[in-house]
């Protein structure tokens, strides 16, 4: 009996792994699975008691400054050395400047627009594999290990902040692993929140004396996002989506 389980064991191992390698090739070329996707827990501590969000004051951000955007890209290493074969719309862009028009009052407004860490994620619910996930602490995520490239979840982010990779990439940074046929956006410089630091976005519009973003804590109370919330409140964009964004904007 133990010989037989041996190898009926053997036999599912083969058929799975020859599955993966086939879904790799046929719905993300450039892309090989060695073994059967599975997600796994993440490594740092995280906690629900705490949810991670921005508030981004319109009114602060100086037109024609792109500081935000120049510093996710160097800190992610995104950007047109690390994908030169790749068309300029086809590039990666976590996070992009956006003009807002009142078609009324001919008035323009700047923002930078970047993933919303939705606290119910379309993203998330679309995604095949579990690699597009939302951690306990708000922050939503692609684990690339097991993105199959089905772009469902660029289909479904109302917002398009996601990215699509078509090319080898160039000059990778260690603190942000890429891949060719793998998505990716905004990861709310994860790496750098979970050792305590701000995001790469927030520390450059502060080096500019902008202080147009505020990084912190939504469920505390007491925290200086909190209590600017509290004070003169914060908009979603596409508010009647119902996502609850991690993202607010004021002075639009």
């Amino acid at each position: 009996m133990e010989k037989e389980s041996s190898f009926i064991d053997q036999a599912r191992r083969s058929f799975f792994g020859k599955v993966a390698a086939a879904a790799g090739v046929a719905v993300a070329p450039g892309v090989v699975l060695f073994q059967v996707a599975q997600a796994k827990p993440a490594a740092m501590e995280v906690t629900d008691k705490v949810r991670w969000g921005m508030l981004i004051n319109t009114t602060k951000c100086a037109d024609g400054c792109d500081a935000c955007v120049t510093a996710c890209s160097d800190e992610h290493g995104w950007g047109p050395e690390s994908e030169p074969l790749s068309a300029p719309n086809q590039r990666a862009q976590w996070i992009r400047k956006v003009k807002l028009t009142d078609k009324a009052t001919g008035h323009v407004q700047t923002l930078p627009l970047m993933c919303q860490h939705c606290e119910t994620p379309p993203c998330v619910d679309v995604c095949p594999t579990g690699a597009s996930m939302k951690r306990v602490d708000g922050i939503v995520l692609v684990d690339k290990h097991i993105c199959i490239g089905c772009r469902y979840c660029m289909m479904a982010c109302p917002y398009k902040a996601r990215s699509f990779v078509h090319e080898n990439l160039r000059n990778q940074n260690v603190n942000a692993p890429r891949g060719k046929g793998t998505v990716e956006s905004c990861t709310m410089c994860v790496q750098r929140v979970d050792n305590g630091d701000i995001p790469a976005c927030v520390e450059a519009c502060n080096a500019e004396n902008h202080n147009a973003i505020l990084f912190g804590d939504l469920n505390d109370s007491e925290s200086g996002i909190s209590k600017e919330l509290a004070k003169n409140g914060g908009k979603q964009i596409r508010a009647d989506l119902g996502l609850n964004t991690g993202v607010r904007y004021q002075g639009i």
